[in-house]
């Protein structure tokens, strides 16, 4: 099976122009304390970059970054956004091998099927250099579903992604829970994880 839903991609794509221009600003707190467990000028994969507005501001703060998204017209949004080539990069697609100290996949791998998600943070763990550190956050819920675009969201609960962490080994993985919001403009109940990968 593969970690993508077609229906969603599809959403993104006939949606790239309104999704992409919505005056989308960088978490910029969130960022930080991500930033803040990497060395100046460390490699960073960005996953499901979108309008390109997290991946600008690590950018600026002297990062190495390379953006990509799984949809291609939201990819070409955000370069043009960037000024720098954007790839195009589905989960399952990511073959790295210990080149990154950080993984930032923001508000993206809560798409990926629930079944697909335990690899795919394999992938992601595989990615990093020992003690790198993956950024990720979540619509939490209790079972998998579709919001009122059509989208598929695994729908989380805290519980359930521990579990779905455990192809580490992670040195650690912390789960903050928070209120926010979304492209919908719905109140949402958002499960944010920092893991680290085992090893310096």
């Amino acid at each position: 099976m593969s970690a993508k839903d077609d229906v969603t991609i599809a959403f993104y794509a006939e949606q790239a122009t309104a999704y992409t221009t919505r005056g989308q600003v960088a978490q910029k707190r969130r960022l930080d304390q991500f930033l803040s467990h990497i060395a100046p000028g460390g490699a960073i994969l960005e996953l499901g970059c979108g309008a390109g507005q997290d991946s600008e501001y690590m950018l600026a703060s002297g990062f190495d970054v390379t953006p990509t998204d799984g949809t291609p017209e939201i990819a070409h949004a955000a370069a043009r956004r960037l000024g720098r080539p954007v790839d195009v990069l589905l989960f399952e697609a990511i073959d790295a091998v210990g080149i990154y100290d950080g993984v930032w996949a923001n508000a993206c791998l809560l798409h990926v099927p629930r079944t697909d998600l335990p690899a795919v943070i394999g992938r992601i763990h595989r990615a990093l250099k020992p003690g790198g550190v993956f950024h990720a956050s979540f619509k939490a819920g209790e079972a998998e579903g579709r919001d009122q675009f059509g989208r598929y969201y695994n729908y989380p609960s805290a519980g359930w992604l521990e579990q779905a962490y455990r192809p580490g080994p992670w040195e650690s993985v912390a789960i903050e829970a928070a209120k926010g919001g979304g492209y919908d403009n719905k109140p949402t109940d958002w499960l944010f994880i920092l893991a680290r990968k085992a090893g310096h």
